[in-house]
């Protein structure tokens, strides 16, 4: 079915191209950058044409331009066209660097890209530097020594993007869209930037908050040493994670600086006003720096208080944040295991928020559209967004970060077929039955391949790391409604050992292997039930409730789980829902609500918004007032 156009407030501006020209990566800020989002050359060819055939040119002329970073399904990219399996999408663009901006004897030029759907191949003057595998994995390339005496660079990419054909991570995309499967994307979909850094130079950084102690624990990883944190040991079958040491006789200089509220401008030079402790960190070591009394403040979706730091590294000078903020499960006063935020118990009232615009698909046209969404739920009386079946731009996480935003960070789906009447039907039906079942059904469960649970196993790796300082992340979700899932209990383990600062929910939904710190149930249909359970209960989806505005929808069909002709009637279903089951399910135990969802998306009229973020589909402060009864109801 054919899908109507629809233009959010941001559109018109970002078809011009003067869009998410934002730094990109807000928690690791150096001075001397690039952005290359903007036109490109584009072609779309079969995956027989190699690279060094685009070098004749009369033979195998451009498409046309592309606008980076949106994909080419996407209206913004001004293309419009679906890329198929068998064939393969280029990218072209010379770029001229400023005179006198890079030095190649004492410095590198470094490629990063956001993330480009799935499969990417980066050729630098006809010659291949670099692949890549995961459409949603942020990766860099070195291209130092690709720089001409002009200072120019020739850049030429190739992306092959399965959909939903092979088992690689792909979320909620599917070549034939429908009901809850949305239009699939492909290619460059966030941020292309280039970054001068010196020969020596900081490679990532890992900080690690002690809530109880008032230390933050910060270990820094350098370009002269290598595989000093997590390696690339990791197995379907054993999941193990091993960690090196790196030596290195050289030395970081970290500060720490008063805790601040953040603007969307980031950190900047005029924060770093008053020192509050510094240390000297050895590479790949940990350190450990105490925050003086008078200095401590908690992070908290109320107050999100952040700890500029700065990091010295020889002619490397890098800005980022931490917080103080801790996340666990503990017993309650009432008998029940809770969520409890920096020791006390915090009720989670979250929305599901897939990240889809009907102008950029998985691409926001802007930054202050990314903005718009939280603050539209905060608003609204939301502390928490559960990011479904997708990887963000790191700026979405900055802005949870300083907006004061909890988030739970699903796993995109992957594996073969989704097996409706066996994860969806079926599967309600024996989550409300109680009934087990065990993760073992590779076939029903779409994981039946080995090479697509390895790679499941590094992207998840990957996803964590990239991801680990941003302290409004709270929870992992690796599997949603068994769509994808095995080994559940290793998987779940391999998460704490990655990451035991925080939760896991091993099992969104249903397939419950009875591990993980969250049983989490969703409720759609029959009735809710209240389980008796040793670890903290979660209503991770409910609602769904439908409304189609016709002037804002995308399309005439209708998917939801119950139906409203009218905004009052659909805030009056909200509220008797509210009002007879998901407010007592909290005296009964439930810790937190996720509701679906954030914003309609295609056929999926059940938003709170609109696909274009018109229009408030229910009265913002009826949902607000239920927010606040359910925060109060512990």
């Amino acid at each position: 079915m054919h899908l109507k156009k629809l233009k959010t407030i941001w559109t018109e501006t970002a078809a011009q191209g003067e869009t998410l020209k934002e730094y990109p990566r807000p928690g690791m800020k150096r001075k001397h950058w690039f952005n290359l989002n903007g036109m490109w050359d584009y072609l779309i060819t079969d995956k027989r044409i190699l690279p060094y055939q685009f070098y004749e040119n009369e033979y195998f002329p451009f498409d046309g331009q592309i606008l980076v970073p949106f994909s080419p399904e996407a209206p913004l990219s001004q293309v419009n066209r679906q890329l198929l399996p068998n064939e393969v999408l280029w990218y072209s663009r010379i770029v001229q660097l400023p005179e006198g901006c890079l030095d190649v004897n004492c410095q590198q030029l470094l490629l990063h890209f956001g993330a480009v759907d799935q499969i990417c191949n980066v050729y630098i003057d006809g010659k291949f530097v670099a692949y890549h595998k995961g459409g949603y994995l942020p990766f860099t390339v070195d291209i130092t020594d690709f720089v001409t005496e002009e200072l120019t660079v020739s850049i030429l990419i190739s992306v092959h993007d399965f959909s939903d054909t092979s088992y690689h991570a792909r979320g909620k995309q599917q070549l034939e869209r429908g009901g809850m499967f949305y239009t699939a994307q492909s290619g460059i979909w966030q941020t292309v930037w280039m970054e001068i850094v010196p020969n020596e130079y900081i490679k990532d950084i890992r900080t690690i908050p002690d809530y109880d102690k008032n230390q933050v624990h910060i270990r820094v990883r350098t370009s002269s040493t290598q595989n000093q944190s997590i390696a690339q040991t990791c197995d379907s079958r054993n999941l193990s994670v091993s960690h090196s040491k790196q030596t290195s006789s050289n030395t970081i200089s970290c500060r720490i600086y008063q805790p601040v509220f953040l603007d969307a401008r980031g950190l900047t030079d005029n924060l770093l006003h008053k020192e509050i402790t510094s240390a000297t960190i050895h590479p790949g070591k940990k350190a450990t720096l105490s925050i003086p009394e008078s200095a401590q403040k908690s992070w908290t979706p109320e107050e999100p208080w952040l700890y500029p730091y700065s990091l010295e590294y020889g002619e490397d000078h890098v800005l980022g944040y931490f917080a103080l903020r801790k996340c666990n499960v503990q017993m309650a006063d009432d008998g029940y295991p809770r969520f409890f935020l920096n020791n006390q118990p915090y009720f989670q009232s979250g929305i599901l928020d897939q990240g889809y615009w009907p102008d950029g698909l998985y691409t926001a046209p802007s930054d202050e559209a990314l903005i718009y969404d939280i603050r539209a739920m905060k608003n609204m009386g939301f502390n928490m967004l559960r990011k479904h079946g997708k990887i963000e731009a790191d700026r979405w996480y900055f802005h949870c970060d300083r907006m004061g935003m909890l988030v739970w960070q699903d796993m995109p789906n992957g594996g073969s077929d989704y097996q409706h009447w066996f994860v969806t039907y079926l599967a309600t039906l024996l989550n409300w039955t109680r009934i087990p079942v065990k993760d073992i059904h590779a076939c029903l469960l779409s994981r039946t391949d080995k090479d697509g649970r390895q790679e499941f196993v590094y992207e998840l790796r990957d996803m964590i790391k990239a991801l680990y300082n941003h302290p409004s992340i709270v929870t992992w979700v690796p599997f949603n409604e068994g769509w994808g899932q095995f080994s559940t209990k290793k998987v779940t383990d391999f998460i704490h050992r990655l990451d035991p600062s925080r939760l896991a929910d091993s099992a969104s939904g249903w397939f419950d292997q009875n591990c993980g710190d969250i049983n989490s149930l969703h409720y759609y249909f029959l009735g809710l039930p209240i389980p008796k359970s040793e670890r903290v209960l979660a209503l991770s989806e409910f609602g769904g409730y439908s409304l189609r505005i016709p002037k804002h929808s995308a399309c005439k069909n209708i998917y939801g789980y119950k139906k409203f002709t009218s905004s009052k009637a659909l805030t009056d279903g909200f509220s008797k829902l509210m009002q007879d089951i998901i407010v007592p399910s909290v005296k009964s135990g439930y810790s937190a609500t996720i509701y679906t969802q954030l914003s309609d998306i295609e056929e999926e009229t059940n938003g709170l918004l609109t696909y274009d973020r018109r229009k408030v589909k229910m009265n913002p402060s009826i949902v607000q007032k239920w927010n606040e009864i359910l925060k109060m109801s512990l």
